[in-house]
């Protein structure tokens, strides 16, 4: 049975001529009214929490509670999802997308039990993303240190 070879080229442009091109412009817009949106319900939470007493650190450590509990809700109706196809980047910069990130493999991989599924899964996503973001963080912190005269 003989293989046809294709080259690079060929694949390039038939993969192309497949993939329909993004509307660069309209996901732009739906991620920035989206997660505007996001960022302005978390506002609007806030002030809430402000007006019920809770003093300003308060009142944001209970938005993000908030917004994560909403998320992960959503995310476990199968609803999450939809909004994010339709937001792109929107629902993934705000809090919103680490919630997202971790309740999506709990619930994917729960049938497995509890340590192979539940607790093997749940930082699948979200992982790598705490572990670059503490390394980047202790690099930057480092760099800073030395820059404003740490080591002399």
């Amino acid at each position: 049975m003989a293989i046809n070879k294709i080259s690079k080229e060929k694949y390039a442009k038939m993969a192309q001529q497949s993939s329909p091109n993004s509307p660069i412009l309209k996901n732009c817009f739906n991620a920035f009214w989206v997660g505007g949106g996001i960022c302005t319900f978390g506002q609007v939470l806030c002030n809430i929490y402000q007006r019920m007493g809770a003093s300003l650190i308060n009142a944001r450590a209970w938005v993000s509670v908030t917004i994560i509990v909403i998320t992960a809700v959503l995310t476990a109706l199968h609803l999450f999802g939809k909004i994010a196809r339709f937001a792109g980047a929107g629902t993934l910069v705000p809090i919103s997308g680490f919630a997202n990130s971790v309740a999506s493999p709990a619930i994917e991989f729960k049938s497995e039990g509890q340590v192979l599924g539940l607790g093997a899964k749940i930082f699948s996503i979200a992982g790598p993303v705490i572990l670059y973001g503490i390394a980047a963080s202790a690099v930057y912190g480092l760099i800073y240190w030395i820059a404003k005269g740490g080591l002399i």
